[in-house]
């Protein structure tokens, strides 16, 4: 996958307008027949329509048909990235109320596989697919789940932030974030496997980035038990998917800058996220701890410390070199992995994965 390769055919982007939806074949989104979400979402009971705001949350569809519509509402501003069959074709906008935005058009006749993937986080805006619409005689059927699935917990690196960023110079917006070039979607496309990324910017297990007290009081350990990203509240149902495996990639907000955590601090909040893990998907989860490059090495041992407290034999550890990304060529907006730095952290942490998981590794590229 080329940075340089999605392409703007067939979507409007650039001048999304609020219409009433046209005349055709309609289907309400949390339609389970026609499309198929992965991640967490939310169905509105109301009218059918299906809110997320986590980054790399997709849905998929089986499309007959050569053109595909979606009418959707955004609270701010987010990103998407759309691929037919296999390929990415381009991106779109979220914004507004009921906006209908043209996914596909001037397809061939026949059948396309249809996924359309969250690019940004949620602090970009909280989304709401509402009804896909196609011409008529145009049918969605849903795709079958994927045999493996994939679960991150992360920060930063996991969501995406700044991959399309053209050097370290450039500052951070929505529009150099996309997840789809980070590890975190690379890997699972390597193994063909489902994932859902829990990922939020500057979060740590137990310090977020800049906060003046050693423990703050909203991490990923929390942020974990929510639906969305950007909503405290609703709490997640963990009964909706079970993943096969969870890497935790966490620390390196901690550490980043003072007052950092005590050790102490550090190992029990790391416990208590491993633990709710066990807890919700069951003692057979198997889970990687990876160890960020951002962190410094003499701080393994608190890695080692909670590990050694669980007492899992599930639990793996990875530490990812402090020199392992280039200063320059792998970097993009604000110092953060492009996708060339992205595919390296893929490509160290895949062969663990195989062992771990006993998943044969294959010709497929690291991309």
């Amino acid at each position: 996958m080329k940075l340089g390769f999605i392409l703007t055919i067939g979507l409007l982007a650039a001048s999304l307008n609020v219409v009433a939806a046209p005349r055709g074949n309609a289907y309400k989104a949390a339609d389970s027949t026609a499309v198929r979400y992965v991640g967490r979402t939310l169905v509105l009971p109301d009218d059918g329509s299906v809110k997320f705001d986590w980054s790399g949350v997709y849905a998929e569809t089986r499309l007959e048909g050569r053109e595909l519509k979606l009418r959707l509402s955004d609270t701010k501003r987010s990103y998407f990235d759309v691929t037919v069959d296999g390929k990415p074709v381009g991106k779109f906008r979220a914004e507004g109320n009921d906006t209908l935005v043209t996914v596909a058009e001037g397809l061939t006749n026949g059948v396309h596989d249809i996924l359309i993937r969250k690019r940004t986080e949620g602090e970009t805006g909280t989304t709401t697919f509402h009804e896909f619409v196609l011409p008529r005689g145009g049918k969605m059927t849903a795709t079958e789940p994927r045999a493996r699935f994939i679960e991150i917990i992360g920060n930063s690196l996991s969501a995406g932030f700044g991959t399309e960023g053209k050097d370290r110079s450039e500052p951070f917006t929505p529009e150099n974030e996309n997840c789809n070039l980070a590890y975190s979607t690379i890997i699972p496309r390597y193994f063909d496997a489902d994932y859902a990324i829990i990922a939020h910017s500057g979060r740590g297990v137990v310090r977020n980035y800049g906060d003046p007290k050693r423990m703050s009081e909203h991490t990923m350990r929390h942020r974990f038990h929510q639906t969305f990203d950007e909503d405290t509240i609703v709490r997640w149902d963990f009964a909706a998917y079970r993943p096969d495996l969870v890497i935790i990639n966490l620390g390196a907000n901690d550490f980043s800058t003072e007052p950092h955590p005590y050790r102490s601090e550090f190992v029990n909040g790391y416990v208590e996220l491993l633990q709710t893990l066990f807890e919700k998907y069951g003692d057979d989860l198997k889970v990687m701890c990876v160890i960020p490059y951002a962190v410094r090495n003499d701080l393994d041992g608190y890695y080692q410390e909670a590990i050694a407290k669980v007492g899992s034999p599930n639990v793996y550890l990875m530490r990812m070199p402090v020199d392992y990304i280039n200063s320059t060529t792998d970097r993009g907006a604000v110092w953060h992995p492009n996708y060339n730095g992205q595919r390296k952290m893929a490509m160290l942490l895949i062969p663990y994965i195989s062992t771990i998981m006993d998943w044969p590794l294959t010709e497929a590229p690291v991309e």
